[in-house]
Parts: C-alpha cells; structure tokens; sequence
C-alpha cells in the first residue's frame, strides 16, 4: 500500500508521500516521489502501484521528456507525454501481469507549472492514462490508502488556505494513515512548490521529527471529545442502572 497526497491552494503546492515498498516478506524504504526543474519549469511526479511498474514509465518519461522539448510550455502537455508512457508500459506489461494474477494499477500525481502556465496545476492519472485536473472544489487528491485521511482533509482544506496550514493538515492525514496501514510509515517526503517559483523544495521527515505533533495531536482529539457538548448522550446514560459516572 502506498499514501500519497497531492495539496493545491492558491499559493502552491504540498506534496506529502510515504516511502515503505512492501516486497514479500521485506519492508523497503524507497523514493515514490520523483522530482524535475530546469530554466522556466519545474513538476513533481508521485507514484502508487507496483514498484516495477513506475520504474519502468519514469525511465520511459524521462526519455521522452529530454526528446520531446516542445512539451515543456504547458504542464497538461507534459501529463499528456507521461499518459503515453503509462499506456506503453500497460501495453508491454499488463498481459503478463494478468497471467500472474496481478493488475496493473500505476496511480500517479503530477503537480508543478511550466513556462506558459498561468499558475501552479495538480494532476490525476488514472492507469488506463488519462487523467483529471485537480482543481478549487476539492483541492487534494490522494493515491494508495486513501480512506484514513480523507476525513481530516474533507472537515478541514480550503483552496484558500496557505501552504503551510495545508501542510500541517496533510501531516495530519498522514499520521491517520500511518495508523490505520501496517505498510504506510516514515520516512515521509515533503514537496513544497510556491506559485511563479519554478523551484522545488524537497524534504525527508523521519518518525521522531514529528512525533511531538503527532502526540499532542492525540492529546487534543481525546480532549476534545471529552468537550464534546453531551445533553443528549447524558439523557440516554441517565437510564443505566448502577454507579458507572458519565464521562
């Protein structure tokens, strides 16, 4: 399982993904993240499904996109050229991953801008390659483990937020995850990508740069809890028989 987390707000982007591969037996740490700038642009690409599979279309993209010069003006045209390279790879893979019983099922993020874009663009490609704009309405997206998070980002993100709230929310989301999947864990990549930037800013975070957060977190949500105004749910307790105290 994979947690990858793609944030949009008005001033940039957040990028959050775990790196534990899971193989067999074997618990690896390894990039799901892969990171491109130069003159005038500058993306990311994050990745869930099987490791052999996005090895296999970066290298692919990688080669197109040093080819393919005329793609670097517009972020939707280099979504466009990695959507090729993920039906290429689906085209010389997927039968023998069939016959193995395994689906190919490369999910990726794609979030940055060009040269000609007017501002920063997050994207979803789907493994059949085509792919959908993230976009104000709901601006997050993530692939792999998905449910765990999702509700801290649904209560609490904003397209109007600013990038370091929609961090700490995405942390959050991804503390949730941590919990709830055995092979979702840190070491956790940040991508940071302010608008007309055109540069990255990466970062690795491991269990014990967070951890404060994430026990005073746990700390508030049983606080709050127990804050929780109870008139209805002390009425119902009321009828209980013996000296058990509501709390």
């Amino acid at each position: 399982m994979t947690f990858c987390l793609g944030i949009t707000v008005e001033k940039g982007l957040v990028a959050i993904a775990d790196t534990r591969v899971v193989a067999g037996n074997e618990c690896l740490v390894a990039r799901k993240t892969a990171s491109y700038q130069g003159p005038g642009f500058a993306f990311f690409v994050m990745h869930s499904g099987l490791r052999s599979l996005r090895d296999k279309i970066l290298l692919f993209f990688e080669e197109a996109f040093a080819r393919e010069t005329l793609t670097r003006d517009r972020l939707f045209k280099v979504v466009n050229l990695y959507a090729q390279q993920v039906r290429r790879v689906a085209d010389e893979d997927g039968p023998a991953l069939a016959r193995a019983e395994l689906r190919f099922n490369a999910f990726s993020l794609i979030g940055g801008q060009m040269g000609s874009d007017s501002t920063h663009r997050l994207y979803l490609v789907y493994p059949e390659g085509n792919w959908v704009e993230i976009g104000p309405d709901t601006p997050y997206q993530i692939i792999g483990a998905s449910g765990f998070g999702k509700p801290i980002l649904e209560r609490s993100l904003t397209w109007k937020d600013s990038m370091q709230y929609a961090f700490k929310v995405g942390l959050l989301a991804f503390d949730a995850t941590r919990l709830c999947v055995a092979d979702v864990d840190f070491p956790m990549d940040v991508i940071l990508y302010r608008r007309g930037a055109f540069a990255l800013v990466e970062q690795r975070y491991e269990a014990k740069d967070v951890r404060e957060i994430s026990n005073w977190w746990q700390e508030r949500m049983r606080r709050s809890v127990a804050d929780l105004p109870s008139e209805w749910i002390e009425a119902a307790f009321s009828r209980l028989t013996g000296d058990e105290p509501v709390p």
